[in-house]
């Protein structure tokens, strides 16, 4: 099921007397149950798409529809309220918190739906638990932030994105930080919480070997454009041979692999 419908988008910047655009035309859908990677060389624009996806910057033309509701809005018509409970955004940077617990971290995310003072209703307090549990962190609820590994810190910002109970949830480079051994657990973990929990994952990453054998779908940004599909797809269509290949690099489209020359 569609999610979020990207229509005729243009990203980029406004200039006080001219419009610096990064990518034009872009025509894509991100479903339900899936997740999907972002892939594409530095400077293409990744990171632009991921802030006018997330509405922390607006698109310079076209839409991108959001659920709300049984129908799909325009971003740009949505309140804060509205977005702040239909996207959830775990960003690269390191969250710079000291003396705060896990489960104070966590129950950040259920901000939207406090009252002003933040306290906690019961059912808030069941969507924190669960948070800490899907994600696997329930005996970190008590440890401080600031003593956490980053694989630990970042499973914790996944837990706050979900108790913010939204349907889509944004990566930005979530596994920058971690060992491999780490980075193969966070795919994993996201895999299982798109499938399961019927989420809408979508992030942006480098790790494109993990991509093609964890991610349901991907984007690959080039320079004239925005391809979509899932592994097998972009592999049979030559579009990855494209991306990953170059003297010492070969790409095998049938098994999924990068072989590199010694």
């Amino acid at each position: 099921m569609k999610s979020v419908c990207l229509q005729h988008l243009t990203i980029g910047y406004p200039g006080r007397h001219h419009q610096h655009v990064v990518a034009t035309g872009l025509e894509a859908a991100i479903h339900a149950g899936e997740l999907t990677c972002l892939l594409g060389r530095n400077g293409i624009g990744k990171s632009t798409l991921l802030r006018t996806l997330s509405g922390f910057q607006p698109p310079l033309a076209g839409d991108i529809l959001l659920p709300l509701g049984s129908d799909l809005s325009p971003l740009t018509s949505l309140t804060d309220q509205q977005l702040s409970r239909i996207i959830g955004v775990v960003l690269t940077e390191k969250p710079h918190v000291r003396n705060m617990t896990v489960h104070e971290l966590v129950a950040l995310g259920r901000s939207p739906y406090t009252d002003f003072w933040g306290r906690l209703s019961a059912e808030d307090k069941t969507q924190v638990y669960k948070a800490l549990t899907l994600v696997g962190i329930e005996a970190l609820r008590d440890r401080m932030v600031q003593t956490l590994s980053d694989g630990e810190r970042q499973k914790v910002m996944i837990a706050k994105a979900l108790a913010q109970q939204t349907p889509v949830i944004y990566l930005d480079e979530p596994t920058a930080f971690l060992d491999f051994p780490s980075k193969v657990e966070m795919m994993q973990l996201l895999r299982r919480l798109a499938h399961d929990e019927q989420k809408t994952i979508f992030l942006s990453t480098h790790d494109v070997e993990l991509s093609l054998q964890m991610a349901d779908r991907l984007w690959l940004m080039e320079p004239d454009g925005l391809s979509v599909g899932t592994p097998q797809e972009l592999a049979a269509n030559g579009v990855l041979s494209r991306f990953i290949e170059r003297d010492g690099i070969r790409f095998d489209a049938a098994t999924l692999t990068i072989h590199i020359s010694k």
